[in-house]
């Protein structure tokens, strides 16, 4: 790789990590092709960009974005968004079904975060869930009304 694809590969990235709430780093060793592929789909899905990237030129990246105090050593692929529960969410849900993937730290809210803040926010409700939770308490009150309307509807017919 030549320097000057170094320097667009890092500018990039830092980019991309610039614009990101959350970056989190995994352990993939192990992994087949096919795998690899399962995950950056669902990613896709999610809008999450993964990526398999040298150590040195993520340092560098992230360095340059002001993402800081990330420990990178071994092999590790990237995953990033604008959305950190949609990071996390992709990240645990396929550690939990690949034995050999696993996470191995984090930036999220402008700070390193270790692996147990990652699951804790992929169990969170996303924001379309926590929306339709809501549309639910509201709708509650209405649809009893209703029910105990039609209730009384139906007892004075049963009365006359």
């Amino acid at each position: 790789m030549t320097r000057s694809e170094k320097v667009e590969i890092i500018a990039k990235l830092e980019e991309g990590f610039r614009a990101s709430e959350a970056i989190v780093v995994c352990n993939y060793k192990g992994l087949n092709t096919k795998k690899l592929e399962e995950l950056r789909h669902n990613a896709r899905e999610n809008n999450v960009a993964v990526k398999v990237i040298k150590n040195t030129l993520a340092h560098i990246a992230l360095q340059n974005s002001g993402k800081t105090g990330l420990v990178l050593k071994d092999t590790n692929i990237y995953l990033w968004g604008e959305d950190q529960l949609s990071v996390s969410k992709v990240a645990a849900k396929f550690e939990e079904n690949n034995e050999w993937f696993q996470i191995k730290s984090a930036f999220i809210d402008g700070e390193v975060a270790d692996v147990k803040k990652v699951q804790a926010l992929a169990k969170m409700p996303s924001r379309n869930e926590l929306l339709a939770m809501l549309l639910q308490v509201w709708k509650a009150p209405i649809a009893n009304f209703t029910i105990g309307l039609n209730a009384l509807k139906n007892k004075k017919e049963t009365e006359n």
